[in-house]
């Protein structure tokens, strides 16, 4: 599993949301144990806009993978 991401990206459901609608993603990070109720529509957003998804075990370990020290339930990858 990738201990880092590197590159442009952006942190956070609102932030990912945001970048989604204008079409700024590349990939995009959900981690398995954030609440579903806010991860189903940015994965739904990735797919009709077919953003490659990779699933993280756990918000602290995709939080730690972006180089902050809180969770993160999802995490884009942007377009440089």
């Amino acid at each position: 599993m990738i201990d880092r991401l590197l590159g442009k990206k952006v942190v956070g459901i609102k932030q990912v949301t945001k970048a989604l609608n204008n079409d700024q993603g590349l990939k995009l990070y959900v981690a398995e144990d954030a609440d579903s109720k806010i991860t189903i529509p940015i994965v739904s957003i990735a797919e009709e806009k077919n953003i490659e998804i990779e699933y993280i075990p756990t918000m602290k370990y995709l939080g730690k993978m972006c180089g902050i020290e809180v969770g993160s339930a999802a995490t884009l990858i942007l377009k440089e």
